[in-house]
């Protein structure tokens, strides 16, 4: 921490110094053109330097190494803004203000400063600025447009540059230590399991197309040695057809890797597909673990109320809409309504009863949980809300806590504070860092779990 104080101390020296064309320097020690002019040709080739590599990030990719630039340049930018105020009003305190151009009034060298301060330390303020808004990924929309619209408002403008540059700071340090740990990870093939990964995604979503549903995690995971497929299934069916989709892509990826059996890894709705193609349609003997993250096995009391109560218009309605947008992306035969009735609690009471836990196949579950409906945006934000008041419990904006708990409890993701963790929080699929929850970290430590197990 002192070597970093000492190294903004000597660029905003640097800063300052070029900022004043040495007036000060030399009219306090005595020097020849040419050692000035040198001086100055340093002090240039310095500040050019500040410019392209503001500060060496150790083991940093190229992305976070702009970010800490941007963050070093804002930071050492203002401090200059603060020695060179500070430098100006000490000489004129001391009286050496009027000697450096003599007969001359005192505030003429302070004006005819001003055009060169202003540029010099303007362009780094702007370096530092368009590399933290360009590669800053916890600056969220309305923060950006904020530092955008409202960076020349006196005293607003000093706390978003202090929110920014908070984000920034904490995104490089989390950032960084995440890159540590996955790199020994990495080192130890830590997901490198005995059988291939499959990730199997829940309703309303694809993971094949566009978008990746489970955010960084799947990079993350690779990096440490998982061999790993998706479940390919449509975004919305009924949980038998997309547990027979999820069948034969079960045995696609047998067939591709030569492998005994696979590892299922399934969030919401694809959990409940799971089960059914391991326990219904023959995949037992093909399975050797099921891990549902946030799936309603015991079903949303909130649905099954909203499938009784709204009116059977608007529900037509948003089928028909919702298949129609998802079969032009690709989907054979939608079936929105077909999805959301198996996710009902009577819905689920009868699976449950139809679909029995397989021998031979190693279950487990994990749930998290908002702390408010300001933990996320809409619509989890309103249906958190029908789920505590139908529900009457804690819940992740669309299933209930106890709800989630099959085989092996994992326990409940939540952090400390009002933020909590959300239905698509725990898949990342926001891309959005939760202080205290590194969510990449917690899929490596489920993998390296089936790992230590044998599977």
């Amino acid at each position: 921490m002192a070597s970093l104080w000492l190294w903004r101390a000597l660029r905003v020296l640097e800063v300052s110094c070029l900022a004043n064309y040495l007036l000060v320097f030399t009219e306090a020690v005595p020097l020849s053109g040419w050692t000035a002019g040198l001086m100055l040709l340093l002090l240039l080739g310095c500040y050019l330097a500040l410019h392209i590599r503001p500060r060496r990030a150790k083991g940093a990719t190229r992305r976070l190494r702009a970010l800490l630039g941007g963050y070093e340049l804002l930071i050492v930018s203002f401090l200059a803004i603060l020695a060179t105020g500070v430098l100006w009003l000490a000489l004129w305190r001391t009286g050496r203000l009027t000697a450096l151009i003599p007969g001359v009034p005192a505030w003429v060298p302070v004006v005819v400063d001003l055009p060169v301060c202003v540029p010099v330390i303007g362009l780094l303020v702007l370096n530092g600025f368009f590399r933290v808004l360009l590669t800053c990924k916890r600056l969220r929309i309305v923060w950006r447009a904020l530092l955008l619209l409202c960076w020349w408002v006196p005293v607003f403008n000093l706390y978003i540059f202090y929110r920014v540059l908070r984000a920034a700071h904490s995104e490089y340090y989390f950032e960084l230590g995440r890159l540590e740990r996955e790199s020994v990870h990495a080192e130890n093939a830590d997901c490198r399991t005995r059988y291939p990964i499959v990730l199997v995604h829940g309703i309303f979503f694809r993971d094949w197309q566009l978008v990746n549903y489970w955010g960084r995690i799947p990079q993350a995971l690779q990096k440490c040695g998982a061999v790993l497929y998706y479940g390919g299934q449509q975004s919305a069916a009924p949980v038998a057809v997309s547990a027979a989709e999820l069948k034969a892509r079960i045995e696609d990826v047998l067939r591709e890797t030569g492998a005994e059996k696979v590892n299922l890894i399934a969030h919401s709705k694809g959990g409940l597909d799971s089960r059914y193609a391991i326990s219904k349609l023959g995949m037992a003997p093909f399975v050797a673990s099921l891990t549902t993250i946030n799936t309603p096995h015991r079903g949303c009391v909130f649905a099954q109320h909203l499938l009784k109560t709204l009116p059977a218009g608007l529900i037509r309605q948003m089928e028909d809409k919702y298949n129609t947008v998802f079969h032009a992306l690709g989907d054979e035969k939608p079936d929105f309504l077909g999805g959301v009735r198996d996710l009902a609690a009577d819905a689920c009471v009868a699976f449950n009863k139809a679909v029995p836990n397989a021998d031979g196949v190693f279950y487990q579950s994990v749930m998290s949980t908002m702390r408010s409906p300001k933990s996320a945006g809409f619509p989890l934000d309103l249906t958190w809300r029908l789920v505590n008041k139908y529900d009457k419990e804690p819940n992740d904006g669309l299933v209930a806590r106890s709800s989630a708990e099959w085989g092996h409890f994992l326990g409940n993701l939540t952090v400390p504070g009002r933020r909590g963790i959300s239905h698509g929080d725990v898949i990342d699929l926001m891309r959005e860092d939760i202080e205290g929850f590194d969510v990449r970290e917690f899929y490596i430590g489920l993998v390296r779990g089936l790992k230590e197990k044998g599977l």
